[in-house]
């Protein structure tokens, strides 16, 4: 197995490369069309590139700066890129982004074509009895509305929510472009990833619209306000509906799936990464808390049960684990992103890293 960790990427390159091909084959197997899903900024093939490029100028600047002071800023920025700025830092963030790409694509493709391939089985009815259960026969909807408030409250969670859609690709030009480890980045971008691929085998395992949609507005969430987040639940609703009428020339892509929550699996890699790698505090503390924020949000808005919550926090977990043995992470101390070269009067040095995950 060592050689899947000779080249940082290799593992993750080969998870993607599967990825793709059981997306394809699914594909032709069930004659619905491959589709890129967009985002706040266009089609992902479009809006990580453009992040990259992004990040490397916002990163650019200051770091010539600090070389050459303001007076000497563009004899700074070619110091810069002819010292840090190497052909083997460029390959690796590019193959970060496309591995993480790929992985991602493949994944909206395979959760769209659930219903088909599940035949429209759900699993609502026994994970609700549990949250009963679990919850002494009082929905947790109910519990965390009375205990927060469906005030201001719901703005204030509808934002945490829907703010994980940009920070996705945002966290990941930040690590790529920023880390002067290349491993670390590796690491990052492998953790990412393997969200998507453990995230779309629990989709299958146990298929589940969530409680917003198993019981409906009137049962525990009538009460709220509309905000960002119930509008993107129907909209969500409505694009399952356009599929399940016509898989095959439906223009929209079908994303409905509670079991487990990636909401909560990509927040906590995000808070768990940035816990092991990152020396200032307040980022490690913002990171737990916005994971927090988040766990609480996806049963508030009945996103999701809470054994889909806590399903989300051991891919997290994994992702993080896994990624940090692929990409030989795995024995590397605490350190910052920005911090893992000294500069030299004839460039960057590394240093040896090493945390345990």
């Amino acid at each position: 197995m060592k050689f899947l960790r000779s080249w940082p990427y290799t593992f993750i390159v080969i998870v993607s490369i599967v990825t793709g091909v059981l997306a394809i084959a699914a594909s032709m197997y069930t004659g619905v069309g491959l589709r890129d899903p967009e985002g706040f900024l266009g089609p992902a093939y479009v809006r990580l590139p453009m992040l990259g490029v992004l990040m490397f100028l916002a990163g650019l600047l200051p770091a010539a700066i600090r070389r050459r002071g303001w007076k000497e800023i563009p004899r700074g920025m070619v110091e810069v890129v002819k010292h840090e700025w190497t052909v083997k830092r460029a390959l690796y963030i590019a193959t970060g982004m496309l591995a993480f790409y790929v992985c991602y694509v493949g994944y909206r493709n395979l959760k769209s074509m659930l219903p088909i391939f599940t035949n429209e089985v759900v699993w609502d009815t026994e994970l609700a009895a549990l949250d009963q259960f679990l919850f002494g026969g009082v929905n947790p909807a109910f519990v965390l509305q009375d205990m927060f408030g469906v005030g201001v409250s719901a703005a204030v969670l509808s934002w945490v929510y829907l703010f994980y859609l940009p920070l996705i690709p945002i966290s990941l030009g930040v690590v790529l472009v920023f880390s002067r480890d290349l491993r670390v980045g590796a690491w990052y971008a492998t953790a990412m990833s393997l969200n998507w691929i453990i995230g779309t085998v629990c989709y299958y395992m146990l298929p589940a619209v969530g409680p917003i949609y198993y019981e409906g507005t009137n049962y525990a969430y009538g009460a709220l306000p509309e905000t960002n987040t119930t509008s993107l639940q129907d909209a969500l609703w409505n694009n399952r509906m356009e599929f399940l009428a016509d898989p095959v020339t439906a223009d929209a892509i079908h994303g409905v799936a509670a079991f487990a929550s990636l909401h909560c699996s990509v927040t906590f890699t995000m808070a768990l990464f940035a816990h092991k790698t990152v020396r200032n505090a307040v980022i490690r503390w913002a990171g737990w808390i916005f994971f927090g924020l988040t766990f609480i949000a996806t049963l508030y808005f009945g996103w999701h049960y809470l054994v889909d919550s806590l399903a989300g926090i051991v891919i997290g977990w994994l992702a993080v684990a896994i990624g940090a043995w692929a990409t030989g992470n795995q024995y590397s101390r605490r350190r910052t992103l920005d911090s893992d070269m000294t500069e030299t009067p004839e460039g960057v040095r590394p240093e040896k890293p090493a945390l345990r995950v």
